[in-house]
Formats: structure tokens, C-alpha cells, sequence
């Protein structure tokens, strides 16, 4: 059931209080809130870690996870730290040339262990790019410098994987942007931090409910991707009547 940040009875503040049985003068919202993001942390790290088939991404972002950037003269390192939302990148998942067309053109990812690559050579001349070397997560380099006639034809774009939508303590309908499967974890979460950090009775019953909670993200992101599985052949028993 998807469920909003701040709602009276029902919302994220309000359910995490009441299972650690705490007030708001006990725990102030802007708590629950860091709560909230230190939870969208675990959920988008286990989104990227463990599915691979799925680019995961924060529904509540506004714009796809994709950007240009001009290529510069001479220049083969690239980096990508922030989207147009200034969210930090965590990955990079592709990198392509686009004419002025919007007509793309992928790069391939350098494989190290190819007997052609040289990493004394790779960037070091100019050219147009073909491939790209991954030297960070959200840093490129490309085997070739754009050549001036490539710099007034190309741009790079970039497709990337980022944090999560953050919650504020001035949010009130805003909802996870995650699955509603998982939206549970967010108030369980919080009331954990309560009990924890308070030194609350019901600390161990929290914590043992917040061990189901991270359990189920992990089971999410390892069998989300059932279109994607192979089939497999059964039998059946067909009856002679």
C-alpha cells in the first residue's frame, strides 16, 4: 500500500511514532525525515547492486535518467557528478555520441583485458570516439580527443543511475518512489532510529520487524526480473477420458 511522508493517522511521521510510542516533542519530523533518506539509501543501493537486468530510478524524479554535455576540443576525460536536478550520480550505465539529428551513436565500454588496449595510448590522441573507458563510476575517459570538426557535429550523452528523491521535513503527500511493496520499510525504519537512539523497550520487537523489512528489499530486487527469466519446460499430466 503506497503511503504519503506526513498524513494524519496514516502517513510515514505518523505510524513511525506510534510504534515506537514516542510524541512529536519526543522526535521532531526533520528526524523521521533522515530516517526516510538513510532507508531510500539502502533501497537504491540494493536497486543497483542486485538487479541487473532493470535500471533502477526514483519515480519522484522529474526527468529520466539521461543527459548531453558538449564535447570539448582535446578533452577525453569526462565527468558526470550531478543531474540537471544537481542529484548525484552514482553510475554511469552508457555513454553515446548524438548529432545535431538527436541520431545516436553508442560507445563501447573497453574491455582492459584486450590485447589492443594500451592505457599509455588510450585518450592520448585525436580522433573521433568510439569507445570509452569507465575510470570511476561517473568518470570517462574516451580513447580518442574530439577533434574540432567532431566538437561542432557531436555531443555526449550520458545515461547514469542516481540517489534517490530525498525527503524534507516540509513534505506532506509525497510518497516513496520506490515500489509500494516496499513502503513499509520506511516507517519501520524510522521507528527503529527512535528506539535506538532512546534506548526504548520495544527496541528488540523493532528491530526483528526492520530484519523482515530489509530482507524483503533484497527478495524484490532478486526475482523483479521474472519477464526476463528463461522459460522453463514442464510437464504436465493430461487425462484420457
Amino acid at each position: 500500500m503506497s503511503i504519503q511522508f506526513n498524513q494524519a493517522k496514516y502517513g510515514i511521521v505518523q505510524r513511525a511514532r506510534k510504534r515506537a510510542r514516542v510524541d512529536s516533542v519526543q522526535w521532531p519530523i526533520e528526524n523521521v525525515a533522515n530516517s526516510c533518506n538513510d532507508w531510500l539509501d539502502f533501497i537504491v543501493q540494493a536497486g543497483i547492486g542486485l538487479d541487473k537486468e532493470f535500471q533502477f530510478d526514483d519515480i519522484n524524479h522529474l526527468r529520466l535518467p539521461e543527459g548531453t554535455t558538449p564535447l570539448v576540443s582535446g578533452q577525453s576525460d569526462y565527468s558526470f557528478l550531478v543531474d540537471e536536478q544537481s542529484n548525484p550520480i552514482v553510475t554511469l550505465t552508457g555513454i553515446s555520441l548524438i548529432d545535431a539529428n538527436g541520431i545516436e551513436t553508442p560507445l563501447n565500454l573497453v574491455n582492459r583485458d584486450e590485447a589492443e588496449y594500451n592505457i599509455s595510448t588510450f585518450g592520448k590522441t585525436s580522433g573521433t570516439p568510439m569507445r570509452y573507458d569507465k575510470i570511476a563510476d561517473n568518470i570517462v575517459r574516451l580513447d580518442y580527443k574530439p577533434a574540432a570538426a567532431d566538437v561542432s557535429k557531436y555531443s555526449l550523452k550520458y545515461y547514469f543511475q542516481r540517489t534517490g528523491s530525498y525527503f524534507t521535513d516540509a513534505d506532506t503527500t509525497k510518497t516513496p518512489g520506490v515500489s509500494p511493496l516496499l513502503h513499509k520499510g520506511f516507517w519501520v525504519n524510522a521507528a527503529y532510529d527512535i528506539a535506538d537512539t532512546l534506548g526504548l523497550a520495544n527496541l528488540s520487537s523493532i528491530s526483528r520487524e526492520r530484519d523482515l523489512e530489509i530482507q524483503k528489499v533484497k527478495n524484490y530486487f532478486s526475482i523483479r526480473n521474472q519477464d526476463n527469466a528463461k522459460p522453463v519446460m514442464t510437464m504436465k499430466k493430461i487425462l484420457f477420458i
